[in-house]
């Protein structure tokens, strides 16, 4: 028989696993975080911060998730370097989304920052392998968190993860409608969204030939890479598409001498780009591995690493299985395949067959998802208010008096161009953000 103390030991474990519990963490504000196993071997990492609001109790305010891109990124940077409660330098942020909302921070697909599979065959191969392992990772998280089935949930996400998250947000709908999930989903919102990567690829030359980082010269080698790319594409040859896309990328360092993807206007690390060409010449493959998972430069890259194998692991606790970022190049080399495909159809059900309300948001100084990309996608959308958003106008948004941007809308469609920013809206322009977060996500009282 169990003893009286064993027992009190067992049941806190049973809780422990089953049951989500607001708790100190890394950083200021209560937290829980944990793993989990999606499928056998394969195990899912995500952080969950409350509310620091006002309010009576966290689940007055609404859960918002974030995902990351790459695929093979750490939702991680996200939360140091975006709109988490601390920056990477360990400051608190003043325009972090846990002041207004509970944020659910998930580390996906599984591989990528500290999620991790048993074995690399477990890695998902496409974007509906990721839906259905995010599906798994809902279900039970609210098992473990049932306190949040009565507030909204809205799904947010970036650059690659604006692929992930409207095929996340169909399954997820489709289980809600079938009685499998009794939660609140409301909307999706997408940042810098790779939802038709080659509509981006094409719009580079142009892009930069205007912003004066190019001649004509550069632009017509830039172009022809970008067209062979398309070309490969339209063979249906997926992973090749992928290594040309690598290859064009490789075209613009040479012609810029080093431009920022992420934001053209960055200064621009001559010594850095140098070494990057280098890889590209001895390794394009491995090259294009390395520039998909790093959303920073190799400096903040490497803090952003030091810090997560570091205090964080150690402070939280992780078992040592889970090595942050030590699977990352392999989740996108598993993804090759699938990298280049585009998925405006799934956009396309959301529109056309659900209730929740989609928006687009793109920084007008991102190059890699640059903004003429997500123009041209959206206007080809086959959706049933297609007509009435290419006719609606387009407003200026400064919700204090300066202008933050611009906005479309009709029906469940929203397009924001954010001014001053690049591939990261919520870091660039967080007045802006915090306008679109509080229009779509809103609070209970609003």
């Amino acid at each position: 028989m169990w003893s009286l103390k064993n027992g009190v030991v067992v049941l806190f474990l049973v809780l422990g696993t089953c049951w989500g519990v607001p708790r100190e963490g890394y950083g200021p504000g209560m937290q829980d975080w944990g793993f989990v196993e999606v499928r056998p071997g394969a195990h899912m990492f995500y952080w969950l911060y409350y509310t620091t609001a006002e309010v009576e109790q966290f689940t007055d305010r609404p859960l918002l998730i974030w995902l990351q891109g790459g695929p093979g990124a750490s939702s991680m940077y996200g939360n140091f370097e975006e709109l988490g409660p601390l920056t990477l330098e360990g400051e608190e942020r003043n325009h972090t989304w846990v002041k207004n909302y509970n944020v659910l921070f998930i580390d996906n697909p599984v591989g990528t920052g500290f999620s991790y599979v048993e074995n690399l065959s477990l890695l998902t191969i496409d974007n509906a392998q990721i839906a259905d392992d995010l599906l798994t990772f809902t279900k039970e998280f609210y098992k473990r968190n049932p306190e949040f089935m009565t507030t909204t949930l809205h799904i947010y996400a970036e650059s690659y993860g604006g692929k992930m998250a409207p095929e996340f947000a169909w399954v997820l709908n489709k289980a809600i409608n079938n009685g499998e999930l009794d939660i609140q989903l409301e909307s999706v919102g997408i940042v810098a969204p790779w939802v038709s990567p080659i509509d981006s690829v094409l719009s580079w030359g142009e892009f930069l030939l205007n912003m004066g980082f190019v001649d004509t010269k550069g632009y017509r080698a830039i172009q022809a890479a970008a067209i062979e790319t398309e070309h490969i594409l339209n063979e249906g040859k997926y992973e090749e598409a992928t290594w040309q896309w690598g290859s064009t990328e490789d075209v613009i360092l040479r012609e810029t001498l080093g431009i920022d993807f992420y934001n053209v206007l960055f200064t621009q690390d001559f010594r850095a780009t140098q070494s990057r060409l280098a890889m590209f010449a001895k390794d394009m493959k491995q090259a294009t591995l390395d520039s998909a998972v790093r959303l920073a430069s190799e400096d903040r890259d490497q803090m952003l690493k030091d810090l997560m194998r570091g205090p964080v692991a150690s402070t939280l606790q992780l078992p040592e299985e889970s090595v942050y970022n030590a699977q990352g190049g392999a989740v996108f080399q598993s993804m090759a395949g699938d990298f280049m495909k585009p998925a405006m159809h799934v956009v396309e059900l959301l529109l056309n067959s659900t209730s929740l309300e989609v928006m687009v948001i793109t920084g007008q100084l991102d190059l890699i998802v640059a903004t003429a990309g997500n123009v041209v996608w959206l206007e080809k959308l086959q959706w049933e208010g297609r007509n009435g958003y290419l006719a609606a106008p387009r407003n200026g948004v400064g919700p204090h008096g300066i202008l933050e941007g611009y906005q479309k809308s009709y029906g469940k469609l929203h397009m924001y161009w954010a001014l001053r920013a690049g591939h990261m809206v919520p870091a660039d322009n967080p007045v802006l953000m915090d306008y679109i977060l509080k229009k779509h996500a809103g609070f209970p009282e609003d």
